[in-house]
C-alpha cells in the first residue's frame, strides 16, 4: 500500500493586516466562486490570556454559505476552512503583520 505525503503548506509574503485580509479575502471568495467586490470580510480578533494572538476572517455568501479563515499570528500561519469546517488549506506566511493591541 502506498502513502501518499501531504502537500507542503504554500508559503506567501504578507507584511501588512491590509495585505493579508487582502489575500484571505480573495482566498475565501475564490473557494466558493464568490464576487469579492460583492462579498464583504469580516474580521474577529482571537485572544488568548487577554492578548490579542491572530484574527478570523469570515465572508458569508448567499444560502447561510460561510467560509473561514483563521490566521495565528505566533504560529505565522492561515488555515482555510469550506463552509462545512473541513480544513482544505494552509498557507504558511514568511511576513506577517504586528498583531495590534
Amino acid at each position: 500500500m502506498a502513502v501518499i505525503a501531504a502537500a507542503a503548506p504554500a508559503v506567501v509574503a504578507a507584511p501588512t493586516l491590509d495585505q493579508l485580509s487582502a489575500f484571505v479575502h480573495d482566498e475565501l471568495c475564490r473557494l466558493d466562486h464568490l464576487d469579492p467586490a460583492q462579498t464583504p470580510l469580516r474580521k474577529t480578533p482571537l485572544v488568548r490570556r487577554g492578548k490579542t494572538c491572530g484574527l478570523v476572517f469570515h465572508v458569508e455568501g448567499p444560502r447561510l454559505l460561510r467560509t473561514s479563515a483563521v490566521w495565528s499570528a505566533d504560529e505565522a500561519r492561515v488555515i482555510v476552512y469550506d463552509s462545512t469546517g473541513k480544513r482544505v488549506r494552509e498557507v504558511r506566511l514568511s511576513e506577517s503583520p504586528a498583531v495590534e493591541a
